[in-house]
């Protein structure tokens, strides 16, 4: 996995659009992992941030930096999904001191698909409730501008997949449509007719898919996928 690290050093808040229910989200590159650290009175806050699908990748990926830092006082995780599934633990810190305020960050800063696990290698002193919220937020907030510092967010967008063969005839046409409606070329397959496929924002392919039925003289020439999330 490549990392991405920040300084030690004052955090700025992250923000962005909370994506449940919305047409696109943030989230880390596949198989990239963000670092950062947050140091208070001699408590240093590990901060790793990466990519996940499901909850049983956001479990591996606790456990193997809890393997990573076995000698660490705390590895506090935060995760939440594209479907909005989350979860947050405070391992042994305090009750909504540390799990949470990393799940605020994930939240507040539009990034699904994501795990966050805070290591805590203890200090000597005793930081309080508002001292804790405030480290493991500053160093979540870290590894998320780490992450968008080193270009290793990217936006997933709902979309729908347009299929359709059509004559050669019609291709310089249809590849004329396909541009003026917005549609991204995912590739052709060229035999006895040609098979193009399209990727339209949701919502965008039905202008598409009418002037489609309109020259093919009320003919429905194009397969519709269900909506999903991918890079667009």
């Amino acid at each position: 996995m490549a990392k991405a690290k920040a300084k030690t050093g004052s955090a700025d808040a992250t923000s962005g659009a909370n994506a449940a229910g919305a047409a696109s989200y943030l989230t880390l590159a596949v198989d990239e992992v963000s670092t950062a650290e947050f140091v208070d009175r001699k408590s240093r806050f590990i901060a790793h941030l990466t990519h996940v699908e499901n909850e049983g990748e956001a479990n591996a990926f606790i456990e193997s930096i809890r393997r990573q830092h076995y000698d660490a006082r705390h590895n506090v995780p935060a995760w939440i999904l594209a479907d909005g599934t989350e979860r947050q633990s405070d391992d042994g810190e305090p009750q909504r001191t540390s799990g949470m305020p990393a799940l605020e960050v994930l939240r507040g800063s539009g990034l699904r698909d994501c795990c966050c696990v805070v290591t805590r290698y203890f200090g000597g002193t005793l930081l309080g409730p508002g001292g804790l919220v405030r480290a493991y937020t500053t160093a979540t907030q870290r590894a998320v501008e780490a992450a968008r510092e080193a270009g290793l967010l990217v936006e997933k967008t709902l979309v729908t997949v347009v299929e359709l063969t059509i004559p050669y005839a019609m291709h310089d046409r249809v590849r004329d449509l396909a541009e003026r409606s917005g549609a991204h070329d995912r590739g052709s397959e060229y035999g006895a007719d040609v098979t193009i496929t399209l990727a339209f924002r949701a919502g965008e392919e039905a202008a598409f898919v009418d002037a489609m039925r309109e020259m093919a003289a009320g003919r429905d020439l194009c397969r519709v996928s269900e909506p999903s999330f991918s890079v667009f």
